[in-house]
């Protein structure tokens, strides 16, 4: 079978697709992942083909920005995903993704939460397509609402019937990597809901002898000014704690910045976070999708500090709600006091095993396209 990916650029974006991708290539599949220049080497990466769509001009995304910035909380997340997810990113992908389409040939088309254009080039070319989340459902029911419009002008631009509700959207295909024991209750599930997990996660292992605390706050967040306080702040909160610590900075910052670590803590740019995160006792995060899901995959309670994207704080609500771990701000008083709660309280990591066991008894990705 043909399988075309379509992604956006961001860690977070392609991240949940990675282990769709590999899966494919794996089980003998064609894969080709197609996304904008900036998504090259992340895709190449899994082994995959790759080819290039179309960025939206850079002054409409810099004037976006601006507009962007002025915005309080709620309506930015509703105007980053109508306009620049929504309008300008799917118009400069379309032509392009259309014509691989056409070129290529696959049997089916999936795509990431954000990217649109993958849906309506598909259409166009009445190939099946289905999408992967890049968060919980209510992350997806919300991109849904707030694109609904800008894609849907972009349908009929195109030639295809309206679709003013994005009703063609949310009866695709669904595939997730989140546990339903993490979703919010309130939200139903798409109806073609299907969950799988990781088959490279870590299980829970034995934690023997002194804690171990992993702490991460993504792979972007080095390279981003207004969030690398979060750095100093982290290396406050673990300062003379009980446990080993290791900190992640990305491969945007450079760990001689932040000076001497506490002797209890080692600074790393990146590790395979697989190879620790069974032996956590606690991870402290930003709740990208990545680090939220691989600590739960192995057991680990999370102290969760969203920076920046939705994702991250609707991650952190339901991680404090699944009674998981806790849910705090990115200041060391604040950090230090969640950690000395989820290490000394033995019901969130009972709770973050059930996840575990949840998580672990749905298929891997091999079986998603089987």
């Amino acid at each position: 079978m043909r399988v075309l990916f379509s992604s956006t650029a961001g860690a977070g974006h392609f991240g949940p697709m990675a282990p769709f991708v590999r899966s494919c290539l794996r089980t003998g599949h064609d894969v080709l992942v197609t996304g904008p220049d900036a998504l090259a080497s992340t895709a190449e990466a899994t082994g995959a083909a790759f080819r290039r769509v179309d960025d939206p001009p850079a002054d409409a995304v810099a004037a976006a920005y601006e507009i962007l910035a002025t915005l309080p909380h709620d309506e930015a997340n509703a105007f980053m995903c109508g306009e620049i997810f929504g309008r300008l990113r799917p118009r400069a992908a379309l032509p392009r993704l259309a014509e691989t389409i056409a070129d290529w040939g696959p049997d089916v088309v999936v795509r990431e939460s954000a990217e649109f254009a993958a849906a309506v080039a598909a259409e166009l070319h009445d190939v099946p397509h289905a999408r992967i989340a890049i968060g919980l459902g209510v992350m997806e029911e919300r991109f849904l609402r707030y694109a609904a419009e800008s894609v849907d002008g972009l349908r009929r631009a195109s030639g295809l019937p309206p679709d003013p509700d994005a009703t063609r959207l949310h009866e695709s295909p669904y595939l997730t990597l989140f546990p339903a024991g993490l979703e919010d209750p309130t939200v139903p599930d798409p109806p073609r809901t299907r969950r799988f997990r990781d088959a490279a996660w870590a299980s829970p292992g034995e934690r023997a002898g002194r804690p171990f605390v992993y702490a991460t706050f993504g792979s972007v967040t080095g390279a981003l000014s207004d969030a690398v306080p979060v750095y100093p702040e982290a290396l406050a909160a673990v300062a003379g704690l009980d446990a080993d610590v290791l900190l992640t900075v990305g491969h945007g910052l450079d760990p001689a910045t932040l000076g001497e670590p506490p002797p209890n803590v080692r600074v790393e740019r990146w590790v395979d976070q697989n190879t620790v995160l069974g032996h956590a006792a606690a991870v402290m995060c930003h709740g990208g999708g990545g680090s939220t899901l691989g600590a739960l995959a192995a057991g680990a309670p999370l102290v969760v500090a969203p920076l920046f994207a939705e994702d991250q704080h609707l991650n952190a609500r339901r991680v404090a709600e699944a009674g998981a771990g806790v849910h705090t701000t990115p200041d060391a008083a604040s950090l230090r006091a969640a950690l000395d709660t989820v290490l000394t309280t033995p019901a969130y990591r009972t709770r973050a095993r059930q996840l575990a066991g949840e998580l672990a008894r749905v298929p891997t990705t091999d079986e998603a396209f089987r």
